[in-house]
């Protein structure tokens, strides 16, 4: 792997993806939004290659009455592969006004689903891959040595923790976010055969609690045993499992916390 990170549409899709074939019943795909709260699912035939797409818009605005969804699915639909780029999907979203993107293999299987939930979510973590050639960096300057950066599932038993507390409302932010498999990667450093967590905190400790034995990572092999100041600081804290960091309750995210919430007072 290069230095060059880049994002592509397989990195933010949803994979798990509900679809509905063209002779499911109005009500039952309303019953379906209902109980998902997706307004919006591709439409396949019987041999699961999408025909089409149904909306929330599309059955608030057309007449369907007992029918199906072949009465009332747009069956001009926009499809992308996995191996766009983020900032193309993005461009083909904004030029065509829609706000989500059946993905589909050669064979017009669908594979996944991006909205503009994603391609937002996909701009803030756009800092990740910065941070990581700027974390990179620093390692090769200060140890004048040259890494080798590559992405990897790495076993959470093998990971030091280095931050001795997570905010409770953050961390379930990140439960979410893993159930549905939109987490970014975290950044670890491997020196010697120790993996050394420097950014992903809530990530890992929101893994443990799911049951997950691995978290997606961006690995940055120093391929030499050097020992850490971040290292130094875990162990004077007394880190070296992530059932040893804090879970704040009290106080919320910094971030959280610059916001508000507005709730009206009519009934």
């Amino acid at each position: 792997m290069g230095n060059e990170i880049k994002s592509f549409v397989k990195d933010y899709m949803t994979k798990n993806v509900i679809t509905v074939r063209e002779d499911t019943p109005n009500e039952q795909v309303i019953k379906t939004m209902k109980k998902t709260k997706h307004d919006g699912y591709p439409v396949v035939d019987e041999d699961d290659k999408i025909v089409g797409i149904v909306t929330a818009f599309d059955l608030l605005l057309k007449e369907w009455g007992n029918g199906h969804i072949e009465d009332v699915m747009s069956k001009e639909v926009r499809v992308i592969k996995e191996d766009m780029s983020i900032n193309d999907a993005s461009r083909v979203m904004f030029r065509h006004g829609v706000s989500r993107l059946p993905v589909v293999d050669n064979d017009r299987h669908v594979k996944g689903i991006i909205t503009n939930t994603d391609m937002v979510r996909s701009h803030i973590e756009r800092s990740t891959p910065t941070k990581v050639n700027a974390f990179k960096t620093s390692m090769e300057q200060l140890y004048d040595i040259k890494t080798l950066l590559t992405r990897e599932q790495v076993p959470v038993e093998l990971l030091t923790p280095t931050q001795d507390r997570v905010y409770a409302d953050e961390l379930q932010g990140r439960v979410y976010e893993l159930k549905r498999g939109l987490a970014e990667p975290a950044i670890v450093v491997k020196t010697g055969d120790r993996y050394i967590l420097v950014d992903g905190h809530h990530r890992a400790v929101a893994s443990t609690q799911l049951g997950l034995d691995r978290i997606d990572s961006y690995v940055i092999d120093l391929q030499r045993d050097i020992k850490l100041g971040l290292e130094r600081t875990a162990e004077r804290q007394g880190l070296e499992k992530f059932s040893d960091i804090n879970i704040i309750e009290e106080d919320q995210h910094p971030l959280i916390a610059l916001t508000e919430t507005i709730k009206s007072s009519k009934n």
